[in-house]
């Protein structure tokens, strides 16, 4: 498991974590990130970001006031599952024969 402080970065991070992602971390093995939250956007683009690159987001925590961290695991994520709606008749036939 390896540690990376990417706070000095703002919220321009995603690129190095997944840079870091690819070339410091081998396969099975767990990465923590550190980031600054600020207007909280950065949490949900963090894990579609981890998960469209083909990782496991593993833990999303509240590091202290500013600071978030997340734990990836270099390993496919399950597949999100896919809900289907069903679907609607449409019953409006009955109303054009007047």
């Amino acid at each position: 498991m390896k540690r990376f402080d990417l706070r000095p970065l703002k919220d321009n991070f995603y690129d190095r974590m997944l840079e870091l992602m690819d070339k410091e971390i081998i396969d099975g093995e767990n990465a923590i990130f550190l980031f600054e939250i600020g207007d909280f956007s950065p949490i949900q683009k963090s894990a579609d970001v981890i998960y469209e690159a083909g990782y496991t987001l593993m833990n999303s925590i509240k590091f202290n006031e500013v600071d978030w961290t997340l734990v990836v695991k270099k390993v496919k994520p399950e597949p999100k599952p896919v809900v289907e709606e069903p679907e609607v008749e449409n019953d409006n036939d009955e109303d054009d024969e007047e």
